[in-house]
């Protein structure tokens, strides 16, 4: 189909081939080219002559309005097959005016469609110079009017994504690098809009970028997940590096131009969502040992042993509290004796907390160890091993050999202090924290009332 009926009109809308030149075999003739360009647009075009004809119609046109380029050309406007015989004045001359006036005309107009039908189309009309730079005629492109919104609205809303966001947005290619991030994603990055693009995510994140590049990468072979990812990361940043978790969703990108999908990345869009899952974690632990706490009650009443409703009481407090735990208690308060050994969990492996076996055992803190400190001060107090220590650290203070973090608690009961109880970690758990040690207290309280009624069971001098 032939997008042009007249040469001329055709020549001077789009220049042909040079007539001195020789015509070569690859030359494609200019007509011919013009039509093929206009039938391959995704706009509808049009274009009159200086005398309102129509000389070009191209298959998108066709397409929205059912009549064909050989229908259409050489018809002299749409009055009377394409426009309402009400409207066609005025739709020509708004049309028509476009050639006099400078830059590109916007308006909105009700054509029909050949089988009677009407749709409103939004069109850009321009005026185009002969060879003369006198007035030629004009083109139109047109499109109906709730596409072209549609399209408009998919623009602004990424306009929207990568500028106003109130979460993070940012298009990662291929090779799963970002090419466009927005301000929020910037700042939880913890870099420039700029800075950030095409740098590997493993620069930016310290712990978890093998989490997040497997999603991105699922997502780039497989398709977009049906629900968002928590993701947990540590960033490094300039005073230091962050832990954040980040509620993720992602998109695969395609490209719209081509036949068939061709990836062009992923959209990524995120929240910093630390508070929140900081605030629920507290909930559940504080739910958790408190439901602890109140079991161990119920169990260390049924003990007709003290000593051994301490150790039942010890023993529910390391439940996702600690991996060992030592009471050391003072032998005799009167003379204020150094601490014995009374209970501990097993040094080698996981296990309950038992009395020391043979009976109680003095222990011989150096100056300065954290039991003795906590005794001294009459309250808790945290120590953790320094770096590359080992198990030299842990011997010394006379704990199990893979203690690094720990939390001395002191016992008091009717205003004496009895003793201490000491939990210990691991280094695969985290250090002791300020909540930790509002629990660990009261544990200790617990393990005071149960130790001093030992002490009244077992008569003076105890």
């Amino acid at each position: 189909m032939s997008a042009s009926r007249s040469t001329g009109t055709t020549d001077a809308l789009g220049p042909d081939e040079d007539p001195g030149r020789e015509p070569s075999a690859v030359a494609v003739p200019g007509s011919r080219l013009l039509a093929a360009l206009l039938d391959g647009m995704d706009a509808a075009l049009c274009a009159f002559d200086a005398h309102g004809a129509i000389t070009h119609w191209n298959r998108e046109a066709e397409r929205i309005l059912g009549w064909t380029a050989a229908e259409a050309v050489g018809r002299r406007g749409f009055a009377g097959w394409a426009v309402r015989s009400a409207d066609a004045e005025d739709v020509q001359g708004r049309l028509m005016a476009a050639m006099d006036a400078p830059g590109r005309q916007v308006h909105e107009f009700a054509l029909l469609r050949k089988d009677g039908g009407r749709v409103l189309v939004r069109t850009q009309s321009s005026g185009v110079r002969g060879e003369d730079g006198k007035p030629a005629g004009v083109y139109c492109a047109f499109s109906e009017v709730h596409a072209q919104i549609d399209l408009e609205r998919s623009i602004a809303i990424g306009e929207a994504l990568f500028e106003d966001a109130s979460w993070g947005v940012v298009a990662v290619d291929v090779d799963l690098r970002p090419t466009v991030v927005n301000a929020y994603a910037a700042r939880a990055l913890g870099g420039g809009r700029t800075t950030l693009l095409g740098r590997p995510l493993g620069e930016l994140i310290v712990q978890g970028v093998e989490d997040l590049e497997g999603a991105l990468q699922h997502v780039l072979a497989e398709g977009a997940p049906s629900a968002p990812a928590e993701l947990w990361v540590t960033l490094r940043t300039a005073e230091g590096e962050r832990r954040r978790c980040w509620r993720s969703g992602f998109l695969r990108l395609a490209s719209p131009l081509a036949e068939e999908p061709v990836p062009l990345g992923v959209g990524w869009l995120f929240r910093d969502v630390t508070a929140a899952k900081l605030a629920e974690q507290d909930a559940d632990r504080v739910r958790f040992r408190s439901n602890q706490l109140h079991r161990a009650a119920r169990q260390a009443a049924e003990c007709e042993d003290p000593l051994e409703a301490a150790t039942t009481s010890l023993d529910y407090a390391l439940a996702g509290f600690a991996d060992h735990v030592v009471l050391d208690l003072l032998a005799d308060l009167a003379a204020g004796e150094k601490l014995v050994r009374a209970a501990s969990t097993p040094s080698d492996a996981p296990g309950p907390c038992l009395p020391v076996s043979g009976g109680s055992l003095p222990v011989r803190y150096a100056t300065g160890h954290p039991a003795l400190l906590a005794l001294e001060r009459t309250g808790s107090v945290r120590a953790a091993a320094p770096a590359k220590a080992g198990e030299a650290w842990a011997v010394e203070h006379q704990w199990p050999g893979d203690s690094v973090h720990a939390l001395c608690a002191v016992l008091r009961s009717r205003g004496r202090t009895l003793g201490v109880v000491t939990f210990l970690r691991a280094a695969n758990r985290s250090a002791f924290e300020r909540p930790d040690v509002v629990y660990a207290e009261s544990v200790a309280a617990r393990v005071a009332s149960a130790a001093d009624l030992a002490r009244l069971t077992a008569g003076p001098g105890a």
